[in-house]
């Protein structure tokens, strides 16, 4: 029974785990720089633009090689890998300071995230991973395998809508008005989408190197798609 017949392969090679280090590392990464906001081209944006999109773009490369079951364990461990940081910022932040050290209001402004902001964030991620791995999977089985570059930019379509639209509605819903609001949501799905669009040779040159090299090309024909296994 081959990778593509049997739903996953059956071992975990260091290709695997180094596009699963490199997940996991992209998440926490933008996690701690989406504080900062920017200007690019005349648009507002997070600075967490710079690498949160790579996530996607890793997250297809998963679905597509190795299959929904292995990208929804990734998404699990990003997922853990993200609480773990939030939960090592707010222990340090709550530790006194060294007499000497004058810097505690600038750790608590740049580091110290409000739970809003924390439950939008996790939220947002979840609903937006799941639903791109998701969907990638089953354009793939319905193309039987063709036109990878429509899978990875319509399944990004989708992951980095919901993401953005949870992610900004919980967490400022109330707070920025209704019209600058959407705004910010039509401009930053565009703008992460458009990042994985321009992204996409190289999204071809990673996929075809991993299925040569892991002998690996699921297609998620009887998968249970849950979010929990």
């Amino acid at each position: 029974m081959t990778a593509a017949t049997a739903g996953a392969p059956a071992s975990y090679s260091h290709r695997y785990v180094v596009v699963v280090a490199l997940f996991v590392s992209c998440l926490i990464a933008a996690n701690v720089i989406a504080i900062k906001i920017v200007s690019v081209a005349g648009l507002t944006l997070s600075a967490a633009i710079v690498i949160f999109p790579v996530s996607y773009i890793l997250g297809d490369v998963l679905t597509e090689v190795y299959g929904f079951a292995r990208a929804r364990s990734v998404i699990w461990l990003g997922f853990a890998g993200n609480v773990l940081t939030v939960a090592a910022i707010w222990l340090a932040g709550l530790l006194p300071a060294a007499p000497f050290w004058p810097d505690q209001a600038a750790y608590d402004a740049i580091l110290g995230a409000t739970p809003r902001i924390l439950v939008a964030s996790f939220i947002a991620y979840l609903i937006g991973e799941f639903a791109n791995a998701y969907l990638l999977a089953k354009m793939k089985v319905a193309t039987a395998g063709r036109h990878l570059w429509a899978r990875t930019i319509g399944s990004t379509l989708v992951g980095q809508g919901f993401d953005t639209l949870v992610f900004l509605v919980v967490a400022f819903a109330g707070v920025i008005p209704a019209p600058a609001l959407l705004g910010s949501i039509l401009t930053q799905w565009l703008a992460k989408s458009s990042y994985e669009a321009l992204a996409t040779p190289i999204t071809y040159i990673v996929v075809n190197y991993l299925k040569r090299a892991d002998r690996s090309d699921v297609y998620d024909r009887d998968t249970r798609f849950t979010p929990i296994g």
